[in-house]
């Protein structure tokens, strides 16, 4: 993991495509700016982990077999 220090103003460049530019500093609180192309997805680590949850929870509530057999109607 790469660690550094950036004041308020201050950017990051990544992979010469994304800036992330800090605007403000308060507190224990941070706030970015990130600016990139529009096919760059962009989620916080927070909602991804929510995301995935849900989707195994989902694949579990629904047994193999009919899911199977759902796919292979909806292939007709």
């Amino acid at each position: 993991m790469l660690i550094l220090s950036r004041k308020t103003g201050e950017s990051l460049i990544l992979d010469d495509r994304i800036e992330i530019k800090i605007t403000e500093i308060s507190g224990e609180k941070v706030r970015i700016g990130i600016e990139a192309p529009r096919d760059c997805r962009i989620l916080r680590k927070e909602l991804r982990q929510t995301v995935e949850s849900n989707r195994e929870a989902a694949a579990e509530s629904v047994p193999r077999e009919r899911l199977r057999l759902l796919t292979q109607e909806i292939q007709k």
